[in-house]
């Protein structure tokens, strides 16, 4: 089957697909420097989540706005300028030399991926028809894989050789080379051009931000104390608030009649599940091989292969077999692996055993993961008008980095009740419930999947929300 048939849409393919691997990689590059970045700055487990969650952190809060920016000033200009903000603040990460600053370019960082992310999607999804795209979001899910795959390996490799700051280094010429291209070799769209909603983005920003703060701060100033209790409450009714909001006004930045939609709405909440799991899982197992097991930097980030791996084989096949049996069985399959594999994953650190007794485990959750990956994405995408596809693109990938902070929040809430990093016998003592965790919310993301309307894709999403809305409730 011939994927791409013109030479901008291959442009489209390679040009995206390059830059969400470059975003996607500083999520997960920093998992197997995690320990030098904690020496080397005296960092708390605290400051370790914040590293990682002022990323993804920023990244979530911005991604609905980014992709409004994109539908109303164009797609490629807005993503030639995350691009841009992307670079800049790799280089300020690099440069850091305390965690304050750290966190803060962390931060920056996350605003640009904000931009580049959801644009990717929107610009490579109009660039092929609907029925073109299963395939070519499985190849772009695979390539995008790479993060996954090369992250902790790169993030080792990196920190064993020179040292943890040359992980932010190597975004600065891949930047360089993006940012032309981009500009000259991507066709410019544009959809729905409405004001910003800045209430909307005020009410999201303060409620995400007040659930991860409290998640954060639970184990050192416990979760009766008055500030994680005000976080938490706050940052919930905050979330209503903003529910609220968006139903009244009519340029919504996240249109909430979508989630009428069954399989908008259940593919969000699979997605949010299972990229809930997947982080929190290498946040701290990546710490575990090195802590409790005694790998290097660069030996750790290997023995994720066997997991991260399947991904160039499992996310193509997953594509094409959407278009066959629908989204619902290979979502649900998907996830249920993955939460069968990292179950399995706990209880064998539960135990003490070495890595090799854990490696089919890992096989089976990254044959899971595969499967649920490209799929999840494509059905939100297809299932909506293709005057959304930009505001669904960030709601999906929105949901995937708060999913991502939720995910590492929550473990090393676990792990705080019952670990420390005192020894590496106390350190296992926490990362095994909290593998545990990790297996329970994949396993819920397999519930949520069951939810998704029991058909195939449509030839074209060109129906109105409700009318979707409708034939999702018959379906």
């Amino acid at each position: 089957m011939t994927i791409t048939s013109t030479r901008a849409q291959r442009w489209a393919l390679a040009l995206t697909s390059a830059a969400a691997l470059m975003v996607a990689l500083d999520q997960l590059v920093v998992a197997t420097a995690l320990n030098a970045i904690r020496d080397d700055l005296h960092a708390s487990i605290a400051t370790l989540d914040w590293t990682v969650n002022s990323y993804s952190l920023s990244f979530a809060v911005l991604l609905i706005t980014g992709a409004a920016l994109g539908d109303r000033f164009g797609r490629r200009r807005l993503f030639v300028t995350g691009l841009t903000l992307f670079t800049l603040a790799s280089a300020a990460c690099a440069l850091s030399t305390d965690a304050a600053t750290l966190i803060t370019a962390r931060a920056v960082q996350g605003a640009g991926s904000a931009l580049v992310m959801p644009l990717a999607v929107a610009l490579l999804t109009t660039a092929f028809p609907v029925e073109k795209r299963g395939p070519v979001v499985g190849i772009f899910t695979a390539l995008t894989g790479l993060a996954v795959v090369g992250g902790p390996i790169v993030g080792g490799a990196v920190t064993d050789g020179i040292a943890w700051q040359w992980i932010f280094w190597i975004n600065v010429p891949i930047g360089a080379v993006l940012i032309p291209l981009a500009r000259t070799r991507l066709e410019e769209s544009r959809g729905d051009r409405v004001r910003p909603d800045l209430l909307g983005l005020s009410l999201v920003t303060a409620a995400m931000f007040g659930v991860v703060w409290g998640l954060v701060r639970a184990d050192a100033a416990g979760w009766s104390s008055a500030e994680v209790l005000t976080m938490l409450i706050g940052g919930g009714v905050l979330t209503i608030a903003f529910g609220l909001w968006e139903v009244r006004i009519p340029n919504a930045m996240l249109p909430m009649h979508l989630f009428r939609i069954r399989s908008y709405s259940a593919g969000n909440a699979a997605n949010l599940l299972l990229t809930a799991s997947l982080f929190g899982t290498v946040f701290l197992f990546a710490q575990y091989l090195q802590i409790s097991l005694g790998y290097s930097p660069l030996a750790a980030g290997l023995r994720f292969t066997p997991w991260t791996v399947t991904l160039f084989f499992f996310a193509p096949l997953a594509g094409l077999l959407e278009s066959r049996v629908g989204a619902r069985p290979l979502i649900v399959l998907g996830l249920t692996l993955q939460g069968v594999g990292l179950g399995w994953l706990a209880y064998n650190v539960a135990q003490g055993y070495g890595y090799t007794a854990s490696v089919a485990a890992l096989v089976i959750a990254g044959c899971g993961t595969s499967m649920a990956l490209p799929t999840g994405q494509n059905s939100v995408m297809n299932s909506v008008p293709a005057m959304y596809l930009g505001k669904a693109a960030g709601t999906f990938n929105s949901m995937r980095q708060l999913g991502g902070v939720l995910g590492i929040a929550i473990v090393s809430a676990v792990f705080a009740a019952s670990g420390s990093y005192a020894s590496p016998q106390s350190f296992r003592d926490g990362v095994a419930p909290a593998l545990y965790v990790t297996a329970a919310i994949a396993l819920a993301g397999a519930g949520a999947g069951l939810f998704l309307a029991g058909r195939k894709v449509r030839s074209a999403p060109l129906v109105s929300p409700v009318r979707e809305a409708a034939l999702d409730a018959v379906a």
